[in-house]
């Protein structure tokens, strides 16, 4: 067992009673391949594999209702195996509950990029073999699962139940808890891509990993920011230039040093709001003494990291 996956058990054993308002816990940050990635052998990824301190899980999180006894996971990403021990203790069913019962109240994904729902077949017959779970996706992202194996099998024997979301309609997940899924420009080879405006009791965050570019609304930042109490959003490269020999144009993300000059005119209040996240295994911010994750801490603005919670 992981040094990570160690520390968290005994936190959730030993600390005092968790909180009693519904909040975020992220599971992951790392861009899709995680890090340190296969086979790489860049200084990041061998000082990750030196200190597993340092490596972090494919993006994904959990909205916890600690009142209701619920929660909802967005996006199965392929950790999802350590990131239900990581989530023990925040909600879910019971220990000594009988059969297999559902891991998660429901599970909502952004797109069909490897990183946001491999995980899904930990669910199926030759793993976990789950109860039905509500699964939430666009009418898009659910056609894809429904007509393609092996993830077809998860709906034909009774693991997945598919529920559509229509971008900017709220869906209630509990009394304290509401998601509105929005659209969101990135690539789509099998299906669109989606957001989450989460709304809590008493906050509001977005949950953004993916985006092609900031232009169009996207790109007023006042105003985006001035609509939500955090933010976390596509990190994956600090400028462009972490791939040599890569055409970056088929991998489109904003960089962070555009998204920080962006926001650089905003009041400290706003830019602290703020938080990268879905970072590639090249992103320099991945080293906390580099120059580029001190830049970020010198803008107000944050890098997420594994367990990371944020209230609603």
């Amino acid at each position: 067992m992981s040094t990570r996956v160690l520390l968290a058990l005994l936190l959730s054993s030993c600390a005092a009673p968790g909180p009693t308002s519904p909040y975020l816990l992220v599971l992951g940050t790392a861009q899709d391949g995680g890090y340190p990635q296969i086979a790489c052998r860049q200084p990041l990824c061998e000082a990750a594999r030196s200190n597993e301190n340092l490596a972090r899980h494919v993006v994904s999180g959990l909205i916890v209702d600690p009142a209701a006894d619920r929660r909802w996971l967005i996006d199965a990403s392929p950790d999802l195996r350590a990131q239900v021990e990581l989530a023990r203790g925040h909600g879910g069913p019971a220990a000594d509950e009988a059969g297999r019962p559902p891991l998660f109240d429901g599970i909502l994904l952004t797109h069909a990029h490897m990183g946001h729902y491999a995980g899904l077949l930990q669910l199926g017959r030759e793993a976990y073999g789950s109860q039905t779970t509500p699964l939430y996706t666009s009418p898009s992202m659910g056609q894809y699962l429904r007509d393609n194996g092996p993830w077809s099998l998860l709906f034909d024997a009774g693991h997945l139940e598919q529920r559509n979301l229509k971008p900017g309609e709220a869906v209630q997940l509990s009394p304290a808890i509401s998601v509105v899924p929005l659209s969101v420009a990135h690539r789509g080879e099998f299906s669109d891509t989606l957001a989450f405006a989460i709304q809590g009791p008493a906050r509001r965050v977005l949950y953004l990993p993916d985006i092609d570019r900031w232009e169009g609304p996207w790109l007023d930042f006042a105003t985006w920011l001035a609509e939500y109490d955090a933010v976390l959003v596509d990190g994956t490269f600090f400028d462009g230039g972490e791939l040599p020999g890569r055409d970056m144009s088929k991998i489109p993300h904003p960089p962070i040093a555009r998204t920080l000059k962006a926001i650089e005119n905003l009041p400290l209040a706003e830019r602290a709001k703020l938080i990268f996240f879905h970072l590639n295994h090249s992103n320099p911010v991945l080293d906390p003494d580099s120059p580029q994750r001190e830049r970020v801490r010198a803008s107000g603005a944050r890098v997420a990291w594994d367990g990371m919670q944020i209230e609603l």
